[in-house]
């Protein structure tokens, strides 16, 4: 694993946690043995299904280690996959293939990218949340509406802040942190793979909403999602922004 650089000269967005996290080659290796069985992981591969229902070029931040890229790539889709760890690239590599185009690069950082290159784009398993800083996840969706064609699709997925009221640890985090406080959703996660010190930021419904509309998306479904096998909330109506664990949120920008 390469040194890291002072805490100056880290990448917007980015703490020695997360450092580690993207440098660390046994996390890569690891990552989707790590996730087997998770019901997240086919949840939002049909919410991105049903809302880019037609194959087109499709940009994927933080690709991770290519399930997206697999599975459209094989549907015709043309495909960009993005991550800022060289280690979760490689395994996209091996996995995906030559034919795939894979990006190193932070997504908070794609002046690079032409505008209006993409029909659609995804940030899943809450990637976004492990931007640090309210205005990198701002860049950071800013570039995705700059990237999109008008009329294009945006999927998005958030972990829900509320969801930790279910739990004594997670209420005395909610209590310490200042409840609704926009900055306050920062959470140092348990030790993950043996990386300690990692921050995810989880969002309130409201907030992953006017992260959107601010930079100019029209949302067309924002889904609340269990923990349930097909990843649905029953009676969403009572109490779902408490049980929901996260969101699936599909945002166009306006032809």
């Amino acid at each position: 694993m390469p040194q890291p650089p002072p805490d100056w000269q880290m990448p917007p967005g980015v703490n020695r946690g997360l450092w580690d996290y993207l440098h660390d080659p046994a996390v890569a290796r690891n990552y989707d043995a790590g996730l087997a069985g998770v019901s997240l992981l086919d949840v939002d591969l049909r919410f991105v299904e049903e809302h880019c229902p037609r194959p087109g070029r499709l940009l994927d931040l933080g690709c991770g280690t290519g399930r997206l890229l697999s599975r459209l790539t094989q549907q015709g889709y043309g495909v960009l996959g993005v991550d800022l760890s060289e280690e979760m690239l490689t395994v996209a590599r091996a996995k995906t293939g030559t034919a795939v185009p894979l990006l190193r690069a932070n997504i908070a950082e794609l002046n690079g990218l032409r505008d209006q290159g993409f029909d659609y784009a995804a940030c899943l398993f809450s990637t976004l949340g492990m931007v640090l800083g309210m205005e990198n996840r701002r860049r950071a969706v800013a570039h995705v509406h700059r990237l999109l064609r008008p009329g294009g699709c945006f999927i998005l997925h958030v972990h829900n802040r509320w969801f930790n009221v279910w739990n004594a640890p997670g209420r005395a985090w909610l209590l310490q942190n200042g409840w609704a406080q926009t900055e306050s959703g920062d959470r140092v996660m348990p030790v993950h793979q043996g990386v300690a010190g990692l921050t995810l930021h989880l969002f309130t419904r409201g907030e992953a909403g006017r992260l959107l509309m601010e930079a100019g998306f029209h949302i067309r479904e924002m889904r609340p999602v269990s923990l349930r096998t097909d990843g649905r909330l029953r009676w969403p109506w009572w109490f779902g922004s408490l049980r929901a664990y996260g969101y699936l949120i599909a945002a166009e920008r306006p032809a």
